[in-house]
């Protein structure tokens, strides 16, 4: 059990769901920077969150978290794309109160004025971004509060972390496609899943795998399992696209920067990769040669 995911449907009824660990990924993604263990732990359940919420879309593209506040938490970020790469940053001052690492109500509680963003990118096609209410304890508790009221979906999220690894856990309730498909579905089962999904404790999503989680909490339902997917880091940084960024700023503005720092240095901040660009080459973005 490392890092994965595991779709799972309730036989004879509209429901489905996913179970998420992450291990490795995780702790690539906290090496890159210190942070603090509250952050450490929202993090990881932003993580978790995007892997979930990555599976029920049916494009290729990607889904990320961003979380904006004022005060001394900034900002953070988590992504997943249609392939399991995720990875994730944040930016914060020191803040005695992120020294103790519980849950994401840590962090969410010291938050002024945040907002969370849910923002969908298709490879091909129009972005989307929904913004959700922070005004719950837990980071689970404003996802589902967003399924239920702007998606109109419901949703039961189940999310934790420690700083080496995270779990997450979402069942659905999809819209029934017909009148016999709703005379044959089961009225209560719904009700009965959710509850059985609040049984769900932290410690058990972080160390027991997909399969174990689901035997616990449905052993008296038609589980179908497909096949694990795998999760993993990635970075979607490159080269190229620092050369796209100097083009951005204009000829002008690397010539300044050239001045005072040649080669031109770009680091990217979620995976620590530098990428360099002599006088030469960053001319040459512009059709222009040192003469």
């Amino acid at each position: 059990m490392s890092d994965l995911r595991q779709r799972f449907y309730i036989e004879e009824s509209p429901v489905r769901g996913e179970v998420v660990h992450l291990e490795q990924a995780l702790q690539t993604i906290l090496a890159q920077r210190s942070y603090a263990p509250a952050v450490q732990v929202l993090l990881g359940e932003m993580l978790s969150a995007t892997a979930l919420l990555a599976s029920t879309l049916k494009i290729q593209g990607r889904i990320s978290l961003q979380i904006q506040a004022q005060g001394t938490f900034k900002w953070a970020m988590a992504e997943c794309n249609h392939l399991g790469e995720v990875r994730a940053l944040a930016d914060y001052e020191e803040d005695p109160r992120f020294a103790t690492a519980e849950s994401s109500q840590t962090v969410l509680s010291a938050l002024l004025k945040p907002v969370l963003f849910i923002n969908i990118e298709p490879d091909f096609g129009e972005r989307y971004q929904g913004i959700v209410a922070l005004d719950k304890p837990t980071l689970a508790g404003c996802l589902m509060q967003y399924y239920d009221l702007s998606a109109q979906i419901p949703t039961r999220i189940a999310l934790a972390s420690t700083a080496q690894s995270a779990g997450g856990l979402l069942i659905q309730l999809l819209p029934r496609n017909n009148e016999e498909e709703q005379q044959r579905i089961d009225e209560d089962i719904w009700p009965r899943l959710t509850v059985l999904t609040e049984t769900l404790k932290a410690d058990e999503l972080i160390q027991l795998d997909a399969q174990e989680i689901l035997y616990r909490l449905y052993n008296e339902e038609e589980v179908r399992l497909p096949e694990i997917e795998k999760l993993q880091f990635a970075c979607t940084c490159s080269k190229d696209k620092c050369a796209t960024a100097l083009q951005q700023i204009g000829i002008d503005a690397v010539l300044e920067t050239l001045e005072v720092q040649n080669p031109i240095t770009m680091d990217c901040q979620f995976c620590n990769t530098r990428y360099s660009f002599t006088a030469e080459q960053a001319l040459s973005l512009f059709g222009s040669h040192l003469s």
